[in-house]
């Protein structure tokens, strides 16, 4: 599976974003899927996880109740919409699949190259 994050850009506090992340290959639909994202200086963080059914989801505490995670698998693409965006958003925002994902980076054999979400204060 090959990945490919879009939709990063610079917005201001308090704006929305959509990310999308294209994925290649007839096995997307069977994979769980996951936001992550690394700040300048800091570790890779889990955002927010999607069933390969779309059926569950799951987010990190700091996107909860402001970020939806979702998924279309006749298009093989996976979003995150973010709403009332900070500062603290700011960071490279990563896609990741595999057969059976959690919240770790380790759980996840497949990653796209990320893309940049600057949030102006």
């Amino acid at each position: 599976v090959q990945l490919q994050a879009s939709g990063g850009g610079l917005v201001q506090t308090g704006g929305s974003l959509r990310l999308s992340c294209a994925a290649s290959g007839h096995t997307f639909s069977t994979y769980d899927m996951a936001w992550f994202r690394q700040a300048p200086g800091q570790e890779r963080e889990f955002v927010a996880v999607i069933s390969w059914s779309g059926a569950s989801t799951y987010y990190a505490d700091s996107v909860e109740g402001r970020s939806t995670i979702s998924r279309d698998n006749a298009k093989n693409t996976m979003f995150l919409q973010v709403n009332s965006l900070r500062p603290e958003d700011t960071a490279v925002y990563y896609c990741a699949a595999d057969e059976r994902g959690g919240t770790m980076t380790d759980d996840y054999k497949y990653w796209g190259q990320g893309t940049l979400v600057t949030v102006s204060s």
